[in-house]
């Protein structure tokens, strides 16, 4: 299949050479062209947004936000250079009326349209196992099913258009407030005087274990903050799940504490580490650090 992806950042250029190596054909590009190489040394084919957008009959977008996907797809015009009868997938993680409204958008020039955000972050986009969450037609979903599953190992209809991102907000605040939760509790043991890496290992087979556990608690014990997801992207989630809760009514406490955190976190040069790095929150109050 051919297939335009616009977007090469953290997340896009894995996702895009894995659409690569299940054989299919792309056409990539993102707005600094340098980011767009690997994928041409791979076999892609690199173009201009109109270009993306023109190549085939998917259009795939990961951008940062509502704001780029509008930008890109309406302002600079991609859309209007895809076939009638094309599909568009979104999946960056924007407010779910964002993608209500951008569908809308869609509809008037007769392109169909999923959300689909993922989960997994980078280490799950190099390997092709990301977690999609998807909105939309039931009889597109099923066209695009195994497009989307050669990025990821989990591909889940949840509704509509703006289901995925619905999912994925609730997603963002599990993962965040775990991150929170796990943070504070290996500098309790460690203040303790009880090693945190062997807290992680009687732990983490338990009720409290979880895939949040197994991922960063290693990397808040090395002090490893490279990211694989940025603190300032989890902010723009946590910002969209807060504004989207204001709207319905639904009360999100706990989320609004660990954006605290994370906000603390950007104001303090650490808005590029990994979102694992709230740990440095704990240790800085703390005067420890973690394993260390």
């Amino acid at each position: 299949m051919k297939i335009g992806f616009i977007g090469m950042g953290i997340m896009g250029r894995p996702m895009a050479m894995n659409l690569l190596k299940a054989g299919h054909e792309v056409m990539v590009s993102n707005r600094s062209m340098d980011k767009c190489k690997p994928l041409v040394e791979a076999g892609a084919c690199a173009g201009s947004y109109a270009e993306a957008a023109a190549f085939g009959d998917i259009l795939i977008t990961m951008l940062p936000n509502g704001p780029q996907v509008k930008s890109v797809m309406l302002d600079e015009g991609a859309a209007s250079h895809m076939k009638p009868g094309s599909i568009f997938i979104d999946t960056s993680s924007i407010n779910p009326v964002d993608s209500r409204a951008i569908a809308a958008e869609m509809e008037k020039l007769g392109i169909e349209m999923l959300d689909a955000p993922v989960s997994g972050g980078e280490p799950k986009a190099i390997d092709g196992t990301l977690s999609f969450m998807v909105g939309g037609k039931q009889e597109i979903f099923d066209k695009c099913r195994d497009v989307l599953a050669a990025m990821g190992s989990s591909v889940v209809r949840c509704g509509e258009i703006g289901a995925g991102n619905t999912t994925k907000l609730a997603n963002q605040i599990i993962v965040a407030c775990n991150i929170q939760a796990l943070a504070e509790a290996l500098t309790l043991a460690q203040k303790a005087g009880v090693d945190p890496q062997l807290v992680f290992e009687a732990i983490r087979g338990g009720l409290a274990g979880s895939t949040v556990m197994n991922a960063k608690a290693p990397m808040m014990l090395e002090g490893n903050d490279k990211p694989g997801f940025k603190i300032d992207l989890h902010i723009k989630d946590l910002n969209n799940a807060v504004e989207c809760a204001h709207a319905i009514g639904a009360p999100v406490p706990m989320t609004a504490s660990v954006q605290e955190l994370f906000q603390w976190m950007h104001s303090h040069d650490g808005g590029q580490k990994d979102h694992s790095a709230i740990a440095q929150y704990y240790e800085y109050l703390a005067g420890i650090e973690l394993g260390r």
